[in-house]
């Protein structure tokens, strides 16, 4: 395994709660990218798509993710869409483990109904956003070294399965 653990995987997949406790399980850092931007732009993400769209959030996620790949002992949670820029996987890549967390519309739209700060999903219909975004983004996801459907798994059977890969 490389330095560090990046996980991958739409909104509502799990990768900011797996990432603290897989970092706490393995005496690791863990970040949130999403977290990062924020502070570093001083507003929510919400507010960074509706004041300056998505263009420019992909723009300050990419430098970060720049950024954040050359740190060390990290778990880190990416957004759900770092995987559509090849420069973000490459950089991820380089330093990290990169774990695929699929899971399937349902679950995803179970986990994030109540959620109002998931700009992407703030639409009359959010499962069918949800199956557009999971078919469109597949590819790129699948381009992780590794992936675990979390679909019916607790964090704690999320964590051992990254352990059980991450020993191998």
């Amino acid at each position: 395994m490389k330095g560090n653990i990046a996980l991958v995987g739409f909104m509502g997949s799990g990768k900011t709660v797996v990432a603290k406790a897989l970092a706490k399980e393995l005496g690791l850092q863990s970040v949130d990218l999403d977290d990062i931007i924020e502070q570093r732009e001083g507003r929510k993400i919400t507010d960074i798509f509706a004041q300056d769209g998505e263009p420019y959030f992909r723009k300050v996620e990419k430098e970060i993710v720049g950024d954040i790949s050359k740190g060390s002992k990290l778990v880190i949670a990416c957004g759900g869409g770092v995987v559509l820029d090849s420069e973000n996987m490459a950089n991820l890549k380089s330093s990290c483990t990169v774990v695929y967390l699929k899971t399937n519309a349902d679950v995803i739209l179970k986990r994030t109904k109540d959620e109002a700060h998931r700009p992407l999903l703030n639409v009359d219909n959010p499962k069918k956003k949800i199956e557009e975004f999971l078919d469109s983004r597949s590819e790129y996801y699948e381009q992780a070294d590794f992936t675990v459907d979390v679909s019916d798994l607790s964090i704690e059977q999320v964590v051992d399965k990254i352990k059980e890969i991450a020993s191998e």
